[in-house]
Order: structure tokens, then sequence, then C-alpha cells
């Protein structure tokens, strides 16, 4: 549990985490580095979506 002070605020994080994770990380693939990046610049513009950042 590295640094957290219980299993309930480790399973937020992780919870959290790996929601975002599945995100932003292109799935494991032979994807050319265009493919990759642009996976990314539409990741990111749902986060500030649903972030209502501009």
């Amino acid at each position: 549990m590295q640094g957290f002070r219980s299993p309930g605020a480790l399973q937020r994080f992780v919870s959290i985490f790996s929601a975002l994770r599945n995100l932003f990380v292109p799935p494991r693939s032979k994807r050319s580095a265009l493919a990759t990046h642009i996976h990314r610049l539409q990741a990111m513009a749902e986060w500030k979506a649903v972030a209502m950042v501009s």
C-alpha cells in the first residue's frame, strides 16, 4: 500500500487511475506513430470536454 493510509484510499486511486490510463494509453498493437499521436489528441479532447477545460 506504499504511501496510502487505508485500503479504501488505494482502491479509489486505482479505480480512477485505471480509467484515465485506458483513455490515454493506446492499445498495444502495431500502430504508426501518427495513429498513436491522433489517439492521444482525441483522448485529450475528450478529457477537456469532460473536465470542462478550454
